[in-house]
Parts: structure tokens; C-alpha cells; sequence
């Protein structure tokens, strides 16, 4: 009986142990090298994602369609056309950035040439109670426009904060203080780095840029910039314009001295990164994706550095 237990059991832990080992043999020799990702150009990358975004918008066109008559037997009533979801189309950079060393968080913000296609909900803060900024405002698209009433009205929670962005003149920053606490977790403290302080004359075309879809940016603790650049609505032509002029601010937005660095296994400065090196890449990676996608592409860097004669186009294998 206990034999027949003790068997039982070796073959249990060889089966396991099989499992495990034909599960972790991932190794490295000359024989079985690493794998690559393949690069693409930003051209490739563009045509990909959105044949895709177009594949699942048909697909759920079809199925709303085909389940018509199941919706019908349930007694649901159609308010209207089938609204399909409109992904976005998101590019993240990987820059040879580290935010905690000094002066290497960019952050900053800019207008696409075909704006973002999303709706901005836009407040703003301006002290002339009662005057033509805040009806200016208004006019410009603000949805909420005030001074210390606003502030109060936030604060006691009588107006939710499921606005966007935030606007408000030099003038109200310190009162600002008071709902400093709730706009600053959810990234609405107006910022000058973010042109979302405008003085009283600039505030109604400060309002029709945000709501036209500014797009705001900075640096991850590990370097990365995410960047919603467009709509799957968009041609491929309007995401490059907008690509482009995203780029073209990053690249306007490199520090003078920038780098990981690598931390120092011991000695004097133990646990000190090192500075990097003069010819440190200030593009490393950057990847193509969109809301629903699978996975992301990986683009060829050489085709978004603007420094790069390849820019925008399509580099050598």
C-alpha cells in the first residue's frame, strides 16, 4: 500500500516536472538566439493599426446588425443608428529620459493641425466677476466660467469635477490653493508649461484651442510620453500631420543633458546612476497602438526622429 502511494506520487512530480521544464526553457546560445521584434516605418505602422480599427468596426457593424432581430424579440425599442466606438490612436516614446535627475521631465502641451477628436470640457477661473471674460468664455465653449463663486462651488462639490481641462487668468492662481487638492490628483491645476494660464485678453482663443483638441504631454517616471494623436476616424494622412507636429515639439523640447544612466555596483557614490554618455540616443523605442488593439507595432525610431533624413518616411532595411 505504501509502495504503491510512494509510486503514485513520483510519477506525479516527474509529470510536474516535465511540465515545468518544457514551460522555462527559455534560454539563449548560439543556437537558439534571441528573437527580434521587426521595426516598421511610421507609414506601415499608420496603415496597419488602422486596418485593424477598421476590421473591428465592421465587425461589430455586422453583429449589431445580425442580433436586430434578437433585440426585436426582447421588445428593445432602437433609439437610432448603431453608434460605433471611434478608438483612439495612441503613440508612446520611449526617451532616454530620467524625471527624477533634474530638468529631464518635458512636459508641455500643443495644438494637432487636425486636433485630437475628442470633445474637451474646459473651465475657466478668471476674478472678473460679472465682466465680458466670463461671458467671452462662455462664448468661446467653457461650460463653467468664474471667479471665487466657482471656486466655492467646486469645493463644496455643487459642480462636478468631470471637466477636461482647466483655464484661469495669473490673477486667481492663489485662490486656486483653496481646490488645489482636488484639480492637482486629476491633472487640471492650470500650469504656464501647459498654456493653461492666459491673461483676461487671450482667455476666449485660449478656450477655442483646448476645446479644438490641445494636446497635452509629459514624461512617466520611467520616460515614457503617451500621445493620443487621433481618432480611427482619421486618415492616415491627418494622423502623420499630427504625428509630425508631435514630434517636432518633443524633439524642440530635448534637454541639454539627458540620459538613464546606469546604477554603480559599489565603491565610492554606491546607488548613484551614472551620467550618460555624449552620444546617448534621445529616442530609444516607440510603439503604435490603438484602444482595442491586440498589441501595438513596433516602429522603426529613424523614422520619427525629425533629426533624421528618414523622417516621416521609410528607412533602409
Amino acid at each position: 500500500m505504501i509502495s504503491n502511494n510512494l509510486l503514485r506520487h513520483a510519477r506525479l512530480s516527474s509529470r510536474s516536472t516535465a511540465v515545468i521544464s518544457s514551460t522555462v526553457r527559455g534560454y539563449i546560445s548560439r543556437a537558439h538566439p534571441p528573437e527580434t521584434t521587426p521595426t516598421y516605418a511610421i507609414g506601415e505602422a499608420l496603415n496597419s493599426v488602422l486596418g485593424e480599427v477598421g476590421e473591428r468596426k465592421a465587425s461589430r457593424q455586422q453583429k449589431w446588425e445580425t442580433n436586430s432581430s434578437k433585440r426585436a424579440a426582447k421588445g428593445v425599442k432602437e433609439d437610432g443608428p448603431y453608434r460605433n466606438q471611434n478608438e483612439t490612436i495612441e503613440l508612446a516614446l520611449n526617451l532616454n529620459l530620467d524625471p527624477r535627475k533634474p530638468g529631464q521631465a518635458v512636459r508641455g502641451a500643443l495644438s494637432l493641425p487636425n486636433g485630437t477628436g475628442k470633445q474637451v470640457n474646459v473651465v475657466v477661473f478668471t476674478s472678473d466677476e460679472g465682466g465680458d471674460t466670463i461671458q467671452a468664455a462662455k462664448d468661446a465653449g467653457a461650460s463653467h466660467a468664474g471667479g471665487a463663486s466657482l471656486i466655492e462651488s467646486i469645493q463644496n462639490g455643487d459642480i462636478p469635477v468631470n471637466f477636461d481641462r482647466a483655464l484661469a487668468t495669473p490673477d486667481m492662481m492663489p485662490q486656486l490653493s483653496k481646490i488645489a487638492r482636488i484639480l492637482g490628483p486629476r491633472g487640471l491645476m492650470p500650469n504656464a508649461k501647459l498654456d493653461t494660464i492666459q491673461p483676461a485678453a487671450k482667455m476666449a482663443d485660449a478656450v477655442k484651442a483646448q476645446a479644438a483638441g490641445m494636446l497635452q504631454y509629459r514624461t512617466d517616471k520611467n520616460g515614457i510620453v503617451h500621445a493620443g494623436v487621433g481618432r480611427g476616424n482619421f486618415s492616415e494622412e491627418e494622423l502623420a500631420e499630427n504625428i509630425r507636429e508631435f514630434m517636432t515639439a518633443i524633439q524642440e523640447a530635448k534637454p541639454e543633458s539627458y540620459g538613464k544612466g546606469k546604477k554603480k555596483s559599489g565603491g565610492p557614490g554606491k546607488g548613484k546612476s551614472a551620467g550618460a554618455k555624449k552620444d546617448a540616443k534621445y529616442y530609444l523605442k516607440a510603439y503604435l497602438t490603438s484602444t482595442q488593439g491586440k498589441g501595438s507595432v513596433n516602429i522603426d525610431i529613424r523614422t520619427l526622429d525629425p533629426t533624421s533624413t528618414h523622417f516621416m518616411g521609410v528607412a533602409p532595411a
